[in-house]
C-alpha cells in the first residue's frame, strides 16, 4: 500500500513538473497600459502565428522621420474570434494602429485596434462591456 501512495505522489510530481511551462505565461506589464498611442502606418509584414500575431509597420516620428515598429497583439485564434485572417493585412498597407508603447522607450507595443483604409476597425480583443 505505502509503495502504492509513493509510486501515485511520484507520478503526480513528475506530471506537475513536465506540465508547469504550459501555464507559464510573459506579463503584459512592459506596456504602458494607462495610455494609447495612434499611428499612420504601413504595413511591412503581418506575422500571423502562436503565440502572438506581430504586425511590422512603420512611422513617422516626430521629426518626420520613418520608424520601424513591432506591435504584438494576441493570438491568431483570438484575433480570428474577432473577424481577423492571416489575409486582414499586407505589406504596403495604410492603417492607423492604437495601441499601448513599451515603458521603455523601444518602437514596440502592444496592439488594441487597427483601422483599415476603408475605415472598417478591428479590435485586437474582444469587449465583454
Amino acid at each position: 500500500m505505502k509503495t502504492r501512495i509513493v509510486s501515485l505522489l511520484a507520478a503526480l510530481t513528475i506530471s506537475f513538473v513536465i506540465s508547469g511551462p504550459a501555464f507559464a505565461h510573459h506579463s503584459m506589464s512592459m506596456y504602458d497600459s494607462g495610455r494609447e498611442t495612434t499611428f499612420k502606418a504601413t504595413i511591412m509584414e503581418f506575422d500571423w502565428a502562436n503565440p502572438h500575431a506581430q504586425i511590422i509597420f512603420t512611422a513617422p516620428d516626430d521629426h518626420g522621420n520613418t520608424e520601424k515598429w513591432v506591435a504584438e497583439g494576441p493570438s491568431p485564434n483570438r484575433l480570428a474570434n474577432g473577424g481577423w485572417s492571416k489575409e486582414t493585412l499586407k505589406p504596403g498597407d495604410q492603417v492607423t494602429i492604437v495601441g499601448n508603447c513599451n515603458k521603455n522607450g523601444s518602437p514596440t507595443m502592444r496592439f488594441v485596434r487597427v483601422t483599415l483604409a476603408n475605415g472598417q476597425e478591428l479590435q485586437a480583443r474582444r469587449r465583454y462591456f
